[in-house]
C-alpha cells in the first residue's frame, strides 16, 4: 500500500509522526509518503533507521495548527501538509491519509472536492467513529465532527458505523443503539425522539436507547450520538480512566504492604492499562468522505501514529469506503 502521513499534525511534530511512520513502514512493508516542511521532516527522518524502507518526503510550505480556524485554514493555507496529503489521496496516488492534526481542519479540507476527496454520494455529513477502548471494541459515532446534528444525520451515522463494525470486526448484523439519558423511548431530547422512528424503519439491527453505562458494558456494537455529546463523553471517559490510574498508583505506593501487593498485581494492571490505552487504537476513521482518512489524537506518540497507520491500511484493505457508498448511495 501507499499511505500518506501528515508529518506536521501532532502536537510535537514532526518527531512522533515521522517515528511512527518508520515503525509502520518496517512492520507492514508499505510505502509511506511524509508530507510537511522538508528540512524538518528530513532531519527527523535522519534520526531513524530507514534502511530498506520505502519512505518519501513531499514538501508543504504551510502547516495548520490546533488553534487555527478550520474554515479559514482550509481556504487560506492551500499548501498545508493536509492539503498536499489529501490531494495525493484525491488523485489516486495513495490508499489512505493519516493525520494527528486539527480535526475540524481535516474535516473541512477533506470534505471539499476542490481540496480533498469530498463526501461519498448520498452522505449528508461525515462522522468521526471512535473504537471505544474496552473489551468488546464498540464504535462511538460521532465523536466531534458535527457539534449540531439532525435525525437523518444520526441515522446515517448508525449505518456507517454498522458497515465499519461488520467489515473490521466481522460482526454480522451489529447492534446499533442511540446513546441517551435513559433506555425508555420517552427519555432523551428532541433529537433522540425524532431519530427513533428513523432507526426503527432503517433495517439496522436497532436495539433502542441505551445509557453510557450500558454502552461501556457492551450492550451495543455501535453507539450513535451527536458529535458534541460524543466528544464530551469520550474525553470524560479518558479523564476518568487517567484519574483512576493515578489514584490507584498513589495508594499502592503509600505503604510497604501495598507496594508488595502492587508488585504482585502488576501483570494484571498492565493488561488493564493496555486494554484502556487509546494509543492502542491509534486513530479514528472519518467515515463518509470518499477516501480513507484516519484522524489520530494531537498528543499521539510514535506508537499511536504507528497504530493509526495500521488502522488506515486495514480500512483500505477491507473496502470500507466502497461498502458505505453501496449502503448509502442514491
Amino acid at each position: 500500500m501507499r499511505i500518506v502521513v501528515d508529518a506536521m499534525g501532532s502536537d510535537d511534530h514532526p518527531g512522533p509522526d515521522v517515528a511512527g511512520a518508520v515503525m509502520a513502514a518496517r512492520e507492514f512493508g508499505d510505502a509511506i509518503v511524509l508530507v510537511g516542511d522538508r528540512p524538518r521532516v528530513e532531519a527527523a527522518l535522519a534520526a531513524q533507521d530507514t534502511a530498506g524502507l520505502a519512505i518519501e518526503v513531499r514538501h508543504a510550505t504551510q502547516a495548520i495548527g490546533m488553534k487555527d480556524s478550520p474554515s479559514a485554514a482550509a481556504r487560506e493555507k492551500r499548501d498545508s501538509s493536509m492539503h498536499v496529503g489529501l490531494a495525493l489521496l484525491r488523485a489516486g496516488e495513495a490508499d489512505a491519509f493519516v493525520s494527528a492534526g486539527n480535526t475540524g481542519a481535516i474535516l473541512a479540507v477533506a470534505t471539499l472536492r476542490q481540496t480533498g476527496v469530498g463526501r461519498i454520494p448520498g452522505v449528508l455529513r461525515p462522522a468521526l467513529g471512535v473504537v471505544f477502548p474496552i473489551e468488546s471494541k464498540p464504535m462511538l459515532i460521532d465523536n466531534g465532527a458535527n457539534a449540531d446534528a439532525k435525525p437523518e444525520y444520526l441515522l446515517q451515522f448508525g449505518q456507517m458505523g454498522s458497515v465499519y463494525v461488520e467489515r473490521m470486526l466481522g460482526i454480522a448484523r451489529p447492534r446499533v443503539a442511540l446513546i441517551s439519558n435513559g433506555e425508555e423511548e420517552g427519555k432523551g431530547n428532541h433529537l433522540i425522539k425524532e431519530t427513533i422512528p428513523l432507526m426503527e424503519a432503517s433495517g439496522l439491527n436497532y436495539v433502542g436507547n441505551i445509557e453510557p453505562k450500558e454502552f461501556v458494558r457492551g450492550a451495543a456494537d455501535v453507539g450513535v450520538i451527536d458529535g458534541f455529546t460524543g466528544n464530551v463523553m469520550m474525553k470524560t471517559a479518558e479523564a476518568v480512566a487517567g484519574y483512576m490510574s493515578d489514584t490507584i498508583r498513589k495508594y499502592i505506593m503509600a505503604g510497604t504492604l501495598t507496594k508488595i501487593g502492587g508488585a504482585l498485581a502488576r501483570p494484571a494492571f498492565q493488561r488493564v492499562r493496555a486494554q484502556l490505552d487509546p494509543d492502542e487504537v491509534g486513530g479514528a476513521p472519518l467515515l463518509g468522505v470518499n477516501g480513507v482518512v484516519i484522524i489520530a489524537h494531537g498528543r499521539s506518540n510514535a506508537y499511536a501514529m504507528r497504530q493509526a497507520i495500521g488502522q488506515a491500511r486495514r480500512v483500505a484493505e477491507r473496502g470500507i469506503v466502497a461498502a458505505i457508498a453501496e449502503r448509502l448511495g442514491n
